[in-house]
């Protein structure tokens, strides 16, 4: 890339650029940014106005992948914006970023780039807090989701076409916790959740593995109650973009280290309490 040209505004060219982006979601109230509340985006383009990437986030068309629900947690959110000074960019944006929020990789996309719609396919886990006792059956219960159906019974639809190609879908266990993983082309709002708390049943022995299908093929009913966001992980977006990594920054490392070194504390602590 050229070099930074903040310091010759006449001859600077508006750059699109594309990061992804990683944050945990406990302290959000969502990535949309709202009028209220704390958000990611909200957080990305107060770190870009104080870089003085931009004047007027609208005119930088700064835009996310998708919207991820409050408490909901990302490794691949994918956040573009065009700007007159992208070597600033990629060099300082992880410093002006809070410590819970970080990009992980840049690429320099064509100036129409959008995330949401260059999107060919987004990937979300769901860690259970307790592992299942039947996580095979859990496996083979959530290959039922593959294909194009009816998510009605999944979500909250609210208007919105309820039908929703899944590309992939399993269950599997990693370090002692057990994970659902779905990849599709996109999501209703809590679809995901809500296919864990069915998944999580048929694991427990409360439901059958064909009450997958039941639910994808019954009329409307009450949806499901979701499983609690903090198990929630938007794992990947694929936008076509061929990354280039990113420093996390020290910041960002001390606050997972942090996070970790407290909830181990807390589980010591609970269990001496019971």
């Amino acid at each position: 890339m050229e070099k930074d040209q903040a310091d010759h505004p006449a001859h600077a060219a508006p750059v699109r650029l594309a990061f992804r982006v990683s944050y945990h979601g406990s302290s959000f109230f969502g990535s949309q940014m709202q009028a209220s509340g704390r958000t990611v985006e909200g957080e990305f383009i107060a770190a870009c106005q104080r870089l003085s990437l931009f004047e007027d986030w609208r005119k930088a068309n700064v835009q996310f992948a998708g919207r991820t629900d409050r408490g909901v947690h990302a490794i691949g959110q994918v956040a573009a914006l065009s700007t007159d000074s992208p070597e600033r960019a990629i060099r300082t944006i992880n410093t002006q970023l809070p410590p819970d929020c970080w990009c992980t990789g840049y690429a320099v996309v064509p100036p129409a780039f959008h995330p949401r719609y260059d999107a060919g396919k987004r990937t979300y886990r769901y860690y259970f807090a307790e592992l299942p006792a039947g996580i095979e059956t859990m496996d083979r219960a959530a290959i039922k989701f593959v294909g194009n159906h009816n998510f009605t019974n999944f979500a909250r639809i609210e208007g919105r076409n309820p039908y929703r190609t899944v590309l992939a879908a399993r269950v599997a266990r990693e370090d002692g916790f057990a994970y659902l993983e779905v990849t599709a082309e996109s999501f209703l709002w809590h679809q995901v959740r809500c296919m864990a708390t069915a998944l999580l049943r048929v694991g427990n022995g409360e439901a059958l593995e064909s009450s997958i299908d039941d639910l994808l093929t019954a009329e409307a009913v009450r949806p499901l109650q979701p499983a609690p966001a903090e198990g929630l992980i938007l794992w990947d977006t694929d936008c076509g973009v061929r990354w280039i990594p990113v420093p996390a920054g020290e910041r960002s490392s001390r606050f997972l280290k942090e996070l970790v070194r407290h909830h181990t504390l807390m589980a010591k602590i609970g269990n001496v309490l019971k």
